[in-house]
């Protein structure tokens, strides 16, 4: 609820005060640019119909006063009046405090382990996530905050995985195709299609952009073995950081380089690190393949040395078997990771039995508007 408004440097700015005592303050442009009325943004999907040289350059805060819920503010010179809803403005609020340090997460990110998820692996079955809005909502949910979920009731039939992404978007095609298959194979194009164990990896670290969804359906699996696991590079990252300071900052700094030419007339190639900030040192995303990495050659040489030892180390807390989730995909289930996250592995398995699962990729845009407009849908039901 807000309490006190003031406005401050000749109109420039405004000072909020709120009943548990926060303060905000907003600029005079700020709010301009982004006022809500039906003049500035579209009614009927909230885009913006002014662009930053309809608004003046000399624009201040003639007026403003709380009124219930809402704040109200009158711009000059152009006189008009605009409502800004408390709630509104809390959620929006950039004036912060407290100092960001590099490798910062968002609130809705929830970095687990061994020790933390092993007994709790986000499930959902098909049948009750396609009817039930709910279910889907907090299946969704636990994939952007964990990186991962699990979905079972699949049909046992070749590609069955699109259901799963037709929940929430779209498939991603690539030159593996619709979706590739992930079995035993002579004289495989790719290790992942052999009975070898996987080091944990994230995939296709030489697409720019990677794909950010990962979905893998188990059609059928009688051999020993074979179990998939699941590691959060968001933890492991942090850890690194924790132990090794120098060693973050030049796996966040220095590109890598991955490359992937096992196809006839395929040759990818990305310049990327294998953790990547935003430019506000946001946690982002992760790269990690051994299989794929190329020469490093954007490492300084003076820095060399102490980039491998900071790859090392990160590749031996990837191992640790305290970070890592296990379990068997049986018949009919699947599961989804964030690409950019979490990354996946498979021990090894018997020759004898059949072990056989698809892959697909799609995007995380559509799974985090599909659950963002089911969350919107929940709040105004409640409203």
């Amino acid at each position: 609820m807000l309490t006190t408004v003031t406005p401050g440097e000749g109109g420039r700015m405004i000072e909020l005060g709120w009943k548990d005592g926060a303060v905000s303050r907003f600029h005079a442009m700020w709010l301009r640019d982004n006022a809500l009325d039906d003049k500035t943004r579209s009614a009927g999907n909230g885009q913006r119909l002014i662009t930053i040289l309809d608004i003046p350059a000399e624009t201040r805060i003639a007026a403003a006063s709380i009124k219930g819920e809402v704040l109200e503010v009158t711009f000059a010179p152009e006189g008009k009046t605009v409502g800004f809803p408390a709630g509104w403005l809390r959620s929006h609020a950039y004036d912060r405090q407290e100092a960001r340090e590099p490798g910062w997460t968002a609130g809705d990110i929830r970095r687990w382990t061994k020790a933390t998820m092993q007994n709790s692996v986000p499930r959902a079955a098909y049948a009750d996530a396609s009817r039930d809005s709910d279910v889907l909502r907090q299946w969704l949910a636990a994939v952007r905050s964990y990186g991962f979920a699990v979905m079972d009731g699949l049909p046992t039939e070749s590609g069955a995985l699109c259901k799963v992404a037709d929940l929430f978007g779209y498939i991603r095609e690539t030159n593996y195709g619709r979706w590739f298959e992930v079995r035993a194979e002579v004289n495989p194009s790719n290790l992942a299609y052999t009975n070898l164990g996987l080091q944990a990896h994230t995939d296709n670290p030489y697409r720019d952009p990677v794909p950010t969804l990962q979905i893998l359906a188990c059609i059928e699996n009688t051999v020993e073995g074979g179990e998939s696991s699941v590691v959060d590079g968001f933890a492991v990252a942090a850890a690194l950081q924790a132990e090794n300071p120098d060693g973050f900052r030049l796996l966040s700094s220095c590109p890598a380089r991955f490359e992937y030419a096992g196809s006839s007339g395929v040759r990818l190639q990305s310049k990327r690190p294998m953790i990547e900030l935003g430019s506000d040192g946001e946690l982002i995303c992760i790269r990690f393949n051994n299989r794929s990495l190329a020469p490093a050659v954007d490492v300084p040489f003076a820095e060399m040395e102490k980039y491998y030892a900071a790859y090392r180390r990160f590749a031996e807390l990837i191992e640790d078997p305290s970070f890592e989730v296990t379990f068997k995909l049986e018949a009919g289930e699947s599961f989804i990771v964030d690409n950019t996250r979490v990354m996946h592995a498979r021990k090894a398995f018997s020759g004898s039995g059949k072990r056989w699962l698809q892959g697909c990729y799609a995007d995380k845009d559509g799974l985090l508007s599909t659950l963002a407009a089911i969350e919107h849908g929940f709040k105004e039901a409640a409203e």
